[in-house]
């Protein structure tokens, strides 16, 4: 049974972690398998990968767009060409040990093909910042009637309008919109969280997620500050080793930083609590009964004295008549004799 459930992430009553392998695979499905196996174990929702042939994503004299020194490969088609060995066997045997160990199975189709095979395996459909504006892909996906992914990296409000309303068209109404930013490293100064805010003010009909291209830190602040702005869907590259060369490693989160982050997570939520409205906590109670004052004789008294702010005092705990009700108390006069320290009660008034 899938972990995704759009109607309860809509809600806010659960948060979806996609650990976004992509092709860090390395077109080997026992590295695949490993990598799916730490995303569980590091708390992820979903293993995410990329579904897309060279020929069907890139011409040939396509250029870079990502930090070459971090990889150094000067062309996107011939990049593409180097992870693009996996087809649907492959993801199928992927999905199959995702369902076996309980973790959703996700992938990114980049072309029409991918579309078919996936609605099989997929519980939602990932569209990339890139293919915002590719009109045949994302009616095709829509089509399929399944939640969708939609990241916004390098896109302005417009084109997120356009594409939510030719998904719309399409009969889906299940969206997530990611904020991104389409740039490989993005720089902490270039991460632009409050988008997220903007985003959630702009289309409040819908789940508000972010799709993460940073390096990330020992603290994970950028997801944790993401999920704390209203990011109830957050992705973010997946790896066995940071320091490996090329493609998408050296911008990925590994299994120690995966852990952070789902404990920050897990702690936040706890601190969060369940009440949204302010209320007195069950564990409160003890503490209005005994961090609270009730009114006190601030020295002995006769019968009929009048009480007032010099003979009266605010002491914990509360024994009788509660400090709250100072006011009325003033100007009443005793029924009998009451000695210093005496918590007045109700029948001590005349």
């Amino acid at each position: 049974m899938s972990i995704f459930n759009y109607k309860k992430i809509l809600l806010k009553k659960s948060n979806y972690i996609i650990a976004e392998i992509g092709v860090n695979h390395e077109c080997s499905l026992k590295q695949a398998k490993k990598l799916i196996f730490l995303a569980k174990k590091g708390g992820a929702s979903a293993a995410k990968f990329q579904s897309y042939k060279a020929e069907l994503l890139a011409s040939k004299d396509s250029k870079a767009y990502w930090d070459t020194k971090k990889e150094k490969t000067k062309s996107q088609y011939e990049l593409f060409s180097k992870y693009d060995k996996f087809d649907e066997s492959e993801y199928v045997i992927l999905s199959k040990y995702c369902k076996k160990i309980g973790i959703d199975f996700l992938s990114t189709p980049f072309d029409l093909n991918s579309v078919v095979y996936l609605k099989k395996l997929v519980p939602a459909f990932k569209i990339s910042s890139s293919d915002i504006t590719n009109i045949p892909l994302i009616e095709k996906i829509a089509l399929t009637k399944k939640p969708i992914l939609l990241s916004t990296g390098a896109s302005n409000l417009n084109e997120i309008k356009n594409a939510i309303r030719l998904i719309e068209t399409n009969g889906n109404k299940q969206i997530v919109l990611m904020h991104c930013i389409l740039n490989y490293p993005t720089e902490n100064i270039n991460a632009n969280l409050s988008m997220i805010e903007s985003l959630k003010h702009e289309f409040p009909k819908y789940v508000i997620g972010y799709s993460d291209h940073t390096l990330p830190d020992q603290s994970m602040l950028n997801l944790t500050t993401a999920f704390m702005l209203g990011a109830k869907v957050i992705e973010k590259h997946f790896t066995i080793n940071k320091k490996k060369r090329g493609n998408d490693h050296y911008h990925s989160m590994d299994f120690k930083n995966l852990k952070k982050f789902t404990k920050n997570l897990k702690d936040i939520n706890l601190l969060l609590g369940k009440f949204k409205k302010k209320s007195v906590a069950k564990c409160e109670n003890k503490s209005r009964k005994f961090a609270r004052r009730s009114i006190v004789l601030k020295k002995s008294l006769k019968k009929g004295s009048t009480l007032n702010s010099n003979n009266l005092i605010c002491l914990r705990p509360v024994k009788g008549i509660p400090a709250s009700q100072w006011k009325r108390v003033l100007g009443k006069k005793l029924k009998k004799n009451r000695p210093l320290g005496h918590h007045l009660k109700p029948g001590d008034l005349k």
